[in-house]
């Protein structure tokens, strides 16, 4: 009977099918029971290791055994394009985890061939974005380097031999066709495709032979015949594989360079990682990684494997699903706070109605056992309102800053700052979720559909309602300079002046306000319109709308209003096309 033995909180162990369980504890490590975890007894730290491409290697680093009352963790991409959103996910758990992060370490594992370091910044750059710094890794530096996949293979081949001299590990000669050969076999006879173990007791005579000839051949791990493994994961409980599903995996391809698998459970090893937080789709991993780590004598992790972010309709969350990329949602105008917020409630919660959180406040309130195990479903719609949420929040010359800078790069404004865009954007801002939406808000307070609204079934019953009679008022109020008086008394003078033209007008609430709305603006709804028509004013005065921004100022409006005959409109036609190309000459 072979036992694994791990950590108090993930038992590993190899158990013939017909025998009863066995846990052994090891006396080297606290326990600390999985449904009352407390962490603010440890020491935390956070940990980074990047890979890329490059030639050379570095010094090889000796092993660290870990320290039992210390949480290292580590986040281990690919640096194959930009960060996913799940990706993102699990880097934030691991660092809010962490707490602290002391040391942050990000390994990336992956195909070398498609491994950049244009990739490797892209990405480092995201967890910049989001918040999510390291004390140890690229950049950086540390005590557990190097901290790229290719400068460790030294490393690597370093415990290859050591399993081979063990006998854990054997040399396999198979060739692709031999081995495309096996799976072929083992479909026809609908047994699961495993390596069937040819080379696993060659002789040395055999070996020799091969060697010679210089046939190419990977490192085999040799897999305990029958029996099943269990591991106790901190967020999906106990998880077990029959190990003759398994057969002998490779370790060391043909052209010496290590596998995903076998590189992580060496780095995991010697880089002291205590948790090792990562993604559902992993799981599987982890029946090759345990059987490393004890053939090796390195001491188990502690791992939590986090559910998938799923798409609206349940499928795993791709790219045919719109953007799913930190940089995407970056380039949208999302900010870092809200993606951190939403990321975080995506699988976890801590048990409130709260959903908005700073990063500060998840350091402070996450656990690993609310981590929830089922999947959560990325909801665009709610990541946008969360954004809105979070945009709104900013202090208000943060904010006036932001969307200032945005309306002059896009063209909509000569300026970035000033007494107009702080009004204009206390104005618009509850209609405005992301940076980008502030054009729209803009645009729509700059522009003046009047005749599009009085074409309208909306517009009909305020036509009807004596509309030519306010208009005809209005005008006046404006050709002998009482309403621009007013407006260049700000607030106090626009309220002065509406509570007259009322009075004057005999109408008062809705019977006075949709109206002037309707002239003035040439909209049924929209922000406050007393801020609106002062914005408007203060606009044509100080030139502060671009040449080529769409921008009708109160002169052009009371001129189209000149130009229409309202004897002309009856119930079929609300407005002459005459008078809506009299602005346009």
């Amino acid at each position: 009977m072979a036992i694994v033995v791990g950590s108090p909180w993930l038992r590993i162990r190899m158990v013939p099918e017909v025998a009863a369980p066995i846990f052994r504890q090891s006396s080297s490590l606290h326990y600390y029971n999985r449904s009352h975890i407390s962490l603010s007894f440890l020491r935390r730290s956070f940990c980074i290791l990047a890979s890329s491409s490059v030639d050379g290697a570095s010094p090889v680093p000796t092993h660290r055994k870990r320290v039992d009352d210390e949480v290292r963790v580590r986040f281990a991409p690919s640096p194959t394009g930009n960060l996913h959103v799940g990706g993102a996910r699990t880097a934030l758990f691991n660092y809010l985890f962490a707490r602290h992060a002391h040391i942050l370490t990000l390994p990336f594992y992956t195909d070398l061939e498609r491994s950049t370091r244009e990739s490797e910044q892209a990405m480092l750059h995201d967890l910049s974005w989001l918040g999510l710094d390291w004390d140890e890794g690229p950049g950086v530096g540390g005590d557990y380097g190097p901290y790229r996949q290719s400068e460790r293979n030294v490393l690597y081949k370093q415990y290859a031999e050591k399993l081979l001299k063990s006998g854990h590990v054997y040399r396999c000669f198979c060739s692709n066709e031999e081995l495309e050969k096996m799976k072929e076999t083992a479909k026809l006879n609908q047994l699961p495709p495993v390596y069937i173990g040819k080379w696993a007791n060659a002789t040395n005579e055999e070996v020799e032979e091969e060697l010679e000839k210089g046939t190419p051949y990977t490192y085999r791990f040799r897999v305990p015949k029958g029996g099943s493994l269990q591991i106790d994961d901190l967020i999906r409980g106990e998880v077990s594989w029959n190990l003759n599903t398994l057969g002998d995996f490779v370790i060391m391809r043909s052209n010496g360079q290590p596998v995903y698998n076998f590189c992580v459970t060496v780095d995991d090893a010697t880089m002291a990682i205590s948790h090792v937080i990562r993604a559902e789709e992993h799981l599987p991993n982890t029946l090759r990684q345990a059987l490393i780590y004890k053939a090796l004598g390195f001491q188990m992790p502690y791992f939590a494997h986090v559910s998938l972010i799923l798409a609206p309709d349940r499928s795993k969350l791709s790219k045919r699903h719109g953007a799913t990329s930190v940089g995407q949602f970056r380039e949208m105008g999302y900010l870092p706070q809200a993606m951190v917020n939403y990321l975080a409630l995506l699988g976890w919660g801590d048990g409130t109605e709260n959903e908005f959180f700073t990063l500060e406040q998840l350091v402070e309130k996450f656990s690993i056992d609310r981590v929830n195990k089922s999947g959560a479903v990325f909801d665009s719609t709610k990541l946008r309102w969360m954004n809105g949420q979070h945009l709104r929040s900013l202090p208000s010359e943060e904010l006036i800053k932001l969307i200032g800078q945005h309306w002059k790069s896009t063209g909509i404004l000569t300026n970035s700052e000033g007494q107009f865009i702080e009004e204009a954007v206390h104005l618009l801002k509850d209609g405005i979720d992301l940076i980008p939406d502030s054009d729209t808000a803009l645009s729509n307070l700059l522009s003046y559909p009047l005749h599009a609204t009085l074409a309208s079934p909306e517009g009909k019953p305020v036509l009807q309602d004596g509309l030519a009679a306010v208009a005809a008022t209005l005008l006046a109020t404006y050709d002998n300079g009482e309403l621009l008086s007013a407006l260049e008394g700000g607030h106090t003078g626009w309220q002065t002046w509406v509570k007259s033209f009322g009075k004057s007008m005999k109408r008062k609430g809705k019977s006075l306000f949709m109206p002037l709305r309707m002239l003035l603006t040439g909209k049924l709804h929209g922000p406050d319109m007393g801020a609106t028509v002062l914005l408007l004013h203060r606009a044509g005065i100080s030139n502060v709308v671009a040449s080529q921004a769409v921008f009708v100022t109160l002169d052009d409006r009371f001129k189209m209003l000149r130009e229409i005959k309202w004897e002309s409109f009856n119930n079929d036609q609300t407005v002459l096309d005459s008078a809506a190309a009299a602005i346009s000459n």
